[in-house]
């Protein structure tokens, strides 16, 4: 039977906790896991490690402080896009949602079940059938989040807490365990391996802004955005730092840079028998709230596009009965399906998202300085603390890390970026023959 008539528009069901979980939910996929080594081998020695660990929490602080101002200025559903639709045209807010429709939250969510595949494999049968995990995660969180936002944001408190209590235990496991070799020398750093380090750090820290995506079901968002973006940002820099202190104090700088499974290391060092089974189960954890949450806002956006876009009209439509966005959900799903079946790995994906969505950031970061000279008279009930400072470092963050992405696809992943910039332009193409049809109909 079906429900009662819900709504057919965003409802505030979001609380600070639900918020807070979302954004530690994200960030906390399994990135942690995969980064930490090379970053360790980067930088060299014990301080550098904890202190790019540090900085990189500093600078997701800068952003996430960017869009607590655009979220509370402007609490609507669809985060970015609505700050670039109203900072330099329709056009800006149209180009954000079609590449996060049909290029980053998709790819993002690819990213995160890879990582659930492999390490599902060590867990269960399927050996050589990676594709059925990932395809079944992208279906069945899907669903959950289709038949309502209870039990969307239920299932992400839930995996939140979960993956935040295994991340707690690995830290545990490092602190008490017999310290590991301690090396008096310290690796020469160089400018590239500063570089690689603070990239992935920061593609570590991705997914701090998703509640902008939300802010139209957050209850009292003039306060709880803020609150929810700060906590959940400060939190999870110092459960990084927490967890690379244990990963350095069990293995030591060099070992840990040398490790191909530094948390299985590092857990090995007290329960060697089932250490990697155990980390295995708090990976897939990791991961499932990782894209829960992607799934989740990423469908916000595509709402906001199609609420706003005659030929997407279907993504922009709130389902009365369920109460969710539910074709938006629907097209995300079968993208995400496409590209995990289609890219086949984990550095691929990253490559042929990363540059555009540096792009956005960059993009975003201006529209704060945009939108105060436009809207002046715009109710803002944050602004941002340390500005124009805190703003300025950010988008230099962005300038770099668009720089970076773009150079380092150029050479190792052409192919992607050009299919990245294929898709764009369609994206350009379909705005364009939308623009020149309602021109004519006016006429």
């Amino acid at each position: 039977m079906l429900k009662p008539e819900i709504c057919v528009a965003p409802r505030k069901q979001l609380s600070v906790f639900d918020s807070t979980c979302i954004i530690v939910g994200i960030i906390i996929g399994a990135g942690i896991y995969e980064t930490a080594p090379t970053v360790a081998g980067a930088m060299g020695n014990w301080f550098g490690t904890l202190g790019i660990w540090l900085v990189g929490g500093l600078l997701a602080l800068t952003g996430a402080l960017c869009y607590a101002e655009l979220a509370t200025t402007y609490p609507d559903e669809g985060g970015d896009y609505v700050y670039l639709s109203r900072a330099y045209g329709k056009w800006a807010g149209y180009l954000f949602g079609w590449s996060q429709m049909a290029i980053i939250r998709p790819g993002d969510i690819a990213i995160m079940t890879f990582i659930f595949s492999r390490y599902a494999r060590q867990i269960y049968w399927f050996n050589h059938c990676g594709a059925i995990y990932a395809v079944a995660v992208v279906v069945l969180l899907t669903v959950i989040n289709i038949l309502g936002v209870r039990e969307g944001k239920w299932t992400q408190n839930l995996l939140t807490v979960i993956k935040t209590m295994g991340l707690v235990a690995i830290i545990v496991a490092g602190i008490v365990a017999q310290p590991g070799p301690q090396s008096a020398e310290s690796e020469p750093l160089s400018t590239g391996g500063l570089k690689l380090a603070l990239i992935l750090v920061l593609f570590t820290f991705g997914g701090w802004n998703e509640m902008a995506y939300v802010a139209a079901e957050v209850k009292k968002p003039q306060k709880n955005i803020v609150r929810a973006l700060v906590v959940g940002t400060i939190t999870v820099t110092a459960l990084y730092l927490l967890i690379n202190g244990a990963f350095l104090h069990a293995l030591g700088y060099v070992k840990m840079g040398q490790s191909e499974a530094v948390a299985v290391d590092t857990v090995a060092a007290v329960f060697p028998v089932t250490a990697a089974r155990t980390v295995s189960i708090i990976v897939c954890l990791s991961t499932l709230g990782a894209v829960n949450g992607l799934i989740f806002t990423g469908a916000r956006i595509s709402y906001a596009m199609g609420a706003e876009h005659r030929w997407f009209r279907n993504l922009g439509r709130w389902n009365r009965y369920l109460g969710t966005p539910v074709w938006a959900l629907v097209v995300q799903g079968c993208i995400s399906l496409a590209i995990v079946l289609i890219a086949g790995s984990f550095v691929d994906t990253i490559l042929y998202t990363a540059p555009v969505v540096w792009l956005f950031f960059l993009g975003t970061a201006l529209s704060v300085f945009v939108l105060r000279y436009k809207e002046p008279e715009a109710l803002r009930p944050y602004k941002v603390t340390g500005y124009p400072v805190t703003t300025i470092i950010y988008c230099c963050c962005s300038v770099f890390m668009v720089y970076s992405c773009l150079s380092y696809a150029f050479m190792e992943n052409r192919a992607g970026l050009l299919v990245s910039a294929g898709i764009i332009a369609i994206g350009i193409l379909i705005y364009r023959l939308e623009h020149i049809r309602y021109l004519t109909k006016k006429n």
